[in-house]
């Protein structure tokens, strides 16, 4: 009878060594498979651009607007250029005549997918230099197609192409590389709070743009933006995100953006639409916008993005719809309230954002929603650091 009873333990001992083994088998096989998903199995994002920051942003009145009569003084190196096309103009107009008329509202959109409030097109400007003519169209270069066939004259088009190809090389210079802490506040099936991060960092014409947010060890998420810096804004290359939940594997997800497709995240193959940005890159592209055209940032105005969204690409409006003072922890700050014209739709988030012209445009609030029960609240805690200018 006892050797009966020894065969069951081994018997038993043998079961629990195979269950061992099998669950390990799976669970490897479990992150095995979330590795391949998203930007898994040799496909990892590439590595941060090396940058050191070392100066701390301080806050700075922005060059004032320009009254309608009163067109904004011209970058250092552009006044040659505006004096350049002003005799252009003037050779080509040997008769003193009337004012040119205004420019039309034609823009490419290749370049600027931007819709701004109805408003009259601003005038050439005819001060002397160094003021910079404001034009309707937004820095449309000289070899654009339909540039010049959009100007009511050629008189006209010889003054404005110049200033325009100079003002378009002046909005290629971009801030340094930033860095900006937020405080986060939020409510997910409860209240919850944390900290986010925000890393822009450029070299070259290269940028790589990083959002980062975390609630206590429970949830982590990162997104991140690769791309090109040109004249018409960012062009994303691809897009990465991750997401980690306490005792849950890492999801990841990618997109890549082409000159003509975009692959999604489930691994459709789209159209692009010019200007495309990713959830990342749209905060640094309305910064730049608001930047090189501030009179987009004024109440009533609206600027329209191609949003590539995980598994859409749609286009959103955001609407300038109020000025704020808000109360950060080092200090007030003046602010301007843009928001996205629609809901997101289920599986996307939509995000309301706070840009502080004295802190260089940049985003000192984010507000992100999922619905109307799930968001995230993210305040500027500190003044951003900085790269030394190069």
């Amino acid at each position: 009878m006892v050797l009966p009873a020894r065969v069951g333990r081994q018997h038993l001992r043998l079961g629990l060594l195979v269950a061992v083994v099998l669950g390990l088998h799976l669970l490897l096989a479990d992150q095995l498979l979330v590795q391949r998903m998203g930007w898994g199995a040799g496909n990892q994002p590439p590595p941060p651009i090396d940058v050191a920051f070392v100066r701390e942003l301080i806050a700075a009145a922005p060059p004032a607007a320009a009254a309608p009569a009163s067109p904004p003084p011209v970058p250092a190196r552009l006044p040659a250029v505006a004096t350049r096309a002003k005799a252009a103009a003037s050779a080509a107009k040997p008769e003193p005549g009337p004012e040119p008329e205004p420019l039309t509202g034609a823009s490419n959109e290749a370049i600027s997918p931007v819709a701004s409030a109805s408003e009259p097109a601003p005038r050439l400007a005819s001060e002397p230099a160094p003021a910079l003519p404001a034009v309707a169209m937004p820095w449309v270069p000289a070899s654009a197609p339909g540039a010049a066939a959009s100007l009511p004259q050629a008189a006209a088009s010889a003054a404005a192409v110049p200033v325009l190809a100079a003002a378009s090389a002046a909005y290629s210079d971009w801030p340094p590389s930033t860095r900006m802490t937020y405080q986060l506040s939020g409510y997910y099936r409860g209240p919850v709070d944390g900290s986010a991060q925000v890393e822009w960092r450029r070299e070259g014409t290269r940028y790589q743009l990083r959002m980062s947010t975390a609630i206590g060890p429970v949830l982590s998420r990162s997104i991140t933006s690769d791309g090109e810096l040109t004249e018409a804004g960012l062009v994303p290359r691809r897009f990465d995100g991750e997401q980690k939940v306490l005792f849950r594997a890492a999801r990841r997800w990618s997109l890549r953006f082409g000159p003509e497709r975009i692959t999604l995240a489930d691994g459709r193959e789209i159209p692009t639409l010019p200007g495309a940005q990713d959830e990342a890159s749209q905060f640094v592209q309305l910064s730049w916008l608001f930047t090189t055209r501030p009179e987009l940032l004024q109440v009533g105005q609206s600027v329209e993005l191609p949003l590539a969204i995980s598994r859409s690409l749609d286009r959103w409006v955001y609407d300038v719809v109020g000025e704020e003072v808000l109360q950060l922890p080092f200090g007030a700050l003046a602010t301007f309230h843009v928001k996205p014209r629609r809901a997101a739709l289920a599986g996307d988030l939509s995000a309301e954002i706070w840009f502080a012209p004295s802190l260089q445009y940049l985003p000192v609030r984010i507000l992100i929603r999922q619905n109307t029960e799930s968001w995230v609240d993210l305040t500027l805690d500190k003044p951003p650091m900085q790269a030394a200018a190069r």
